[in-house]
């Protein structure tokens, strides 16, 4: 049995969250008392009747329950962690949204897939800017009756004999004769790029105040530009970047890697299917009486330092495992048809007891990633305690991409790699960590395996060499991203 109890209890921190975020990320005024109405257990989808125009009307309100309820969780990060008064005790608001909109994502795509079936449109998946969105276009074996409004013409009086196929002759449904479309086109790549403008805006802003500042005080020489980077072998000096916080100190010794396995990019709408962590020591012995050897699913890897190894598989809701994930089967071998909660497969942001055992070890000493803001990012919404103890300073990000990119005398700049090849598949190789013949797997436990393989080798050279944490760049300590207290 499930317990979703505490998906209710968390509208108890709306007085909390309403005090200190009047507004979303997108600058409109929240209904908080509508938050308050929506029923976060049992779901936020609309399940229509199966006609044409239900379909339509479900999927457009489905549409804007997600712009309300993701512009709101965007929102949650920056106000909790800039609550300096800890007035918000608690980020389980937002992981209950989270939850609540994966589910809402879900039923989005059943609609999206119910109105192909139907012959109502047809769906294509493209690329705009930041993200991939769903694209609708009218059914091909009808006649649109116009192009410009979206508008496609169900009637099956096309006058055109080889069209044929149409919803009206497949079907014992009768249709209306017409069913917008330019009303439910996905216009998440809009939202995005709008509030990408604004804050671009806002730093720019930010700059010029300050370099007005920095001239009335006569301080030039300490003006926004941060430190010197250390460069590498070969003459490139990339610039001072946000990422570089997470580079590793000369001290960091015992460290977790941790690598998760997802069915897409956003921590909102999908859900983690794969979890793999292990220790490695990067200075100290590996500790006595762990076991030497692991069976890693890629034979040819040698478990060498790395100790404590552990792979989880987490399951999706029945509604996701039905509609496939080709993308995510190729690149991983996950395939989420097999993963249903049906099949008893339990889902990560339904299982506390996971939860708490993977924070548990993620406060214990440092965690590594390769692009560790991904996997924060994720715990974000999906661990619970996970926020408050970063926010409390208890957990510290290390981070193997700015190592890749700012210390790695292969990651140059190139047309095709404006700051070098920093993927993981080519830090590891350059690393000796991976096989030139071999690829990166995309599953948790190996690419952290090869992750903190490439890192201790990588942090061997430089000491050696007097560079990284030991040049003049370099910091003590253990190093990583921690929240501090202000």
């Amino acid at each position: 049995m499930i317990d979703r109890t505490w998906l209710d209890a968390a509208k108890g921190d709306i007085p909390q969250w309403a005090a200190s975020m009047p507004k979303d990320a997108d600058g409109t005024t929240i209904d908080w008392d509508w938050v308050r109405s929506l029923d976060l257990a049992h779901g936020v989808g609309t399940i229509p009747e199966s006609t044409p125009q239900s379909i339509h009307d479900a999927l457009k309100i489905d549409y804007a329950t997600r712009e309300h309820l993701e512009s709101i969780i965007a929102q949650c990060n920056s106000t909790f962690m800039t609550d300096y008064d800890r007035f918000i005790g608690s980020y389980r608001l937002p992981r209950a949204l989270a939850y609540a909109n994966r589910r809402l994502n879900d039923n989005i795509n059943t609609l999206l897939h119910l109105g192909e079936q139907q012959h109502l449109w047809v769906v294509s998946r493209e690329r705009r800017g930041r993200i991939t969105v769903a694209v609708l276009r009218p059914y091909s074996g009808s006649r649109p009756s116009n192009d410009d409004q979206g508008m496609l013409n169900l009637s099956g009086e096309t006058g055109d004999a080889s069209a044929g196929n149409t919803a009206a002759e497949n079907s014992d449904v009768k249709f209306p004769t017409t069913v917008a479309l330019d009303d439910i086109q996905d216009r998440t790549a809009a939202i995005l790029d709008a509030r990408a403008e604004r804050r671009k805006a806002q730093r720019f802003q930010k700059r010029a105040g300050d370099a007005a500042m920095a001239r009335a005080n006569l301080s030039g020489a300490t003006s926004p530009g941060g430190a010197a980077s250390s460069g590498n072998a070969t003459g490139h000096h990339p610039k001072p970047d946000w990422r570089d916080a997470y580079l590793p100190g000369r001290d960091v010794d015992a460290v977790m890697g941790i690598d998760i396995e997802t069915t897409g990019i956003d921590p909102a709408r999908d859900y983690i299917i794969d979890v793999g962590f292990e220790f490695m020591n990067m200075a100290s012995p590996r500790p006595a009486g762990e076991p030497e050897t692991y069976a890693y699913e890629q034979g040819y890897y040698a478990a060498g330092d790395a100790y404590g190894q552990s792979r989880l598989a987490f399951g999706v809701p029945p509604e996701n495992a039905a509609l496939g994930n080709a993308l995510i089967a190729k690149l991983t071998g996950i395939d989420v048809r097999g993963r249903s909660s049906e099949a008893g497969y339990r889902l990560f942001d339904e299982w506390p007891q996971a939860q708490a055992g993977l924070l548990a070890r993620l406060t214990q000493q440092p965690y590594v990633a390769h692009n560790a803001t991904f996997e924060h990012s994720w715990f974000m919404l999906n661990v619970a305690g996970y926020a408050e103890s970063y926010r409390a300073g208890r957990i510290t990000i290390i981070d193997t991409l700015p190592m890749s990119r700012q210390w790695d005398p292969g990651a140059v700049p190139t047309n095709e790699h404006p700051y070098g090849d920093n993927t993981l598949d080519a830090y590891a190789k350059r690393q000796g960590a991976l096989d030139s013949a071999h690829n990166e797997r995309h599953l948790g436990l190996e690419d952290s395996h090869i992750m903190l393989v490439a890192m201790k080798h990588h942090l061997a050279a430089l000491k050696a060499q007097g560079k990284g944490p030991w040049g003049p760049a370099g910091r003590s300590g253990v190093g990583g991203k921690s929240c501090r207290s202000r």
